[in-house]
C-alpha cells in the first residue's frame, strides 16, 4: 500500500520495514498495521486538530502537569505557540501514560516508542493472531462477560491508585485480546487529584462498562463499583489489589436547609450586636 505521510520518517529512520494494512482512522488519529522486522506491530499516527478541538479537551486537561511556566502560560492564553505547546502534550500523554500503566501491569498494548508523532505498539491480537475486535464487536457468555467486568474493574482501580482515569472508557476502546479485555486509547487521560470533573468521568467509565457488560450478566447491572472505589480513593483506602464488592450505600439525607439558614440568621444578628457595641463604646470616648 502507499505509505501514509506520518509514517514515512519511521520509514525513514529504519523502526518500520514495512507498512502493511490501515487498521482504524478516527477523529485525532490513524492506525496502521506495520512489519518491524519479523515483528508485527501498529503504528498510531496523531492527526494535527483544528484550534476548535481544544475547547473540547479542557475538561480532560485541568490538572494536567506541564513542562515549564512559559508554556503553561502560553497555554492558559491560548497563544499560537500555546497551542502548538497543547498539541504536542496531547499526543505526548498517551505514549508516557502508556508505558507508566504497562509497568504497573495493566492490560493495555505495550508501547514499542514514540518517535515523529507516531506512537508504536504492539499489536493486540485475538486467538488466531488478528488485530482484536472491539468489545462492542464480540458476543459473551455470561460467565465470560462477570470474568471480563472483574479485569476491567481491576485495571481501572489500578489506574485510580496511580492518579488516573482514562476518562473515555467504553466497549468501543476495549479490545478483546485471546487472553481477555485490554484497554486502549489514553490521550484524554484525566488527573485524579486535579480535575474538578475526575470523580463525575470516573463513574462515566465504571458505568460504560456496567451497561455494556450488563447486556450479557444482567446481575451487572446492580453493582455500583464506581461509587465503591471512588469512596475508598477519598479516604485514601484504595490499594491496586482492593477487593470491591460493588455495593454502595447512599447518603440520602435531606439537607436541613432550615437550620443552615437560622445559624447564618444568627451569626449575622450576633455580628450586628458587636458592631453596635463597638460604635457605642466609641461614642462614650
Amino acid at each position: 500500500m502507499k505509505i501514509p505521510s506520518g509514517l514515512r520518517p519511521m520509514i525513514d529512520d529504519g523502526l518500520i520495514d514495512e507498512v502493511l494494512r490501515p487498521l482504524k482512522s478516527g477523529k485525532e488519529a490513524s492506525v496502521y498495521v506495520v512489519r518491524c522486522g519479523d515483528q508485527v506491530r501498529c503504528a498510531k499516527v496523531y492527526k494535527d486538530m483544528a484550534q476548535r478541538s481544544f475547547q473540547a479537551r479542557a475538561q480532560y486537561q485541568e490538572g494536567r502537569k506541564v513542562r515549564g511556566s512559559r508554556q503553561a502560560r502560553a497555554m492558559a492564553r491560548s497563544t499560537k505557540f500555546g497551542r502548538r505547546e497543547q498539541e504536542t502534550a496531547w499526543k505526548n500523554t498517551e505514549a508516557e501514560v502508556l508505558y507508566q500503566l504497562a509497568d504497573a501491569g495493566l492490560r493495555v498494548p505495550q508501547p514499542q516508542g514514540f518517535l515523529h508523532g507516531v506512537l508504536l505498539m504492539d499489536l493486540v491480537a485475538d486467538a488466531d493472531g488478528n488485530s482484536a475486535p472491539r468489545l462492542v464487536e464480540v458476543d459473551l457468555e455470561p460467565q465470560q462477560a462477570r470474568e471480563f467486568h472483574a479485569m476491567l474493574v481491576a485495571d481501572v482501580v489500578r489506574m485510580l491508585c496511580l492518579g488516573l482515569i482514562h476518562g473515555d472508557l467504553s466497549e468501543y476502546n476495549v479490545l478483546v485480546a485471546a487472553d481477555g479485555p485490554v484497554i486502549i486509547d489514553f490521550p484524554q487521560v484525566v488527573s485524579a487529584a486535579g480535575n474538578n470533573a475526575a470523580r463525575q468521568m470516573l463513574l462515566r467509565d465504571v458505568h460504560n462498562l456496567r451497561e455494556s457488560l450488563g447486556r450479557h450478566a444482567p446481575e451487572l447491572l446492580d453493582t455500583y463499583y464506581g461509587e465503591e472505589m471512588w469512596a475508598l480513593y477519598e479516604q485514601g483506602e484504595l490499594r491496586p489489589d482492593a477487593a470491591l464488592t460493588g455495593r454502595f450505600v447512599f447518603d440520602e439525607h435531606t439537607a436541613d436547609t432550615g437550620a443552615v439558614l437560622s445559624s447564618i440568621e444568627d451569626a449575622r444578628q450576633e455580628a450586628i450586636i458587636r458592631q453596635q457595641g463597638r460604635e457605642a463604646a466609641a461614642a462614650e470616648d
